[in-house]
């Protein structure tokens, strides 16, 4: 996957198109991803028995598909796709749009 924990996304497709966040979770084996502050729901928990806790609504945010998020160039801060570069020994990822390497 090339979309990692802390980068800076663009939601691209869904009912948050246009919001911008941060990664703050990846799951490969899924293909998702979990930016903040986007796909928010409501979850409703129980009350527990032998606690005074009573039972609320909470927000949550989901998981939503990899392929409806991009990344953010940092120069032209526009949405781009993500490619590697070999420099020497490393692999590095870099933006398609400026060629600047991904921090």
């Amino acid at each position: 996957m090339k979309i990692k924990k802390g980068d800076k996304v663009i939601v691209l497709a869904g009912k948050d198109k246009g919001k911008i966040g941060e990664v703050t979770l990846s799951i490969p084996k899924k293909s998702k991803v979990v930016v903040n502050g986007v796909n928010i729901v409501k979850k409703h928990t129980r009350n527990k028995f032998n606690t005074d806790k009573k039972g609320e609504i909470v927000d949550k945010t989901m998981p939503i598909n990899v392929s409806n998020v991009a990344l953010i160039d940092a120069k032209t801060n526009k949405a781009s796709r993500v490619g590697y570069k070999i420099d020497g020994d490393k692999k590095v990822r870099i933006t398609k749009k400026s060629g600047q390497e991904v921090k």
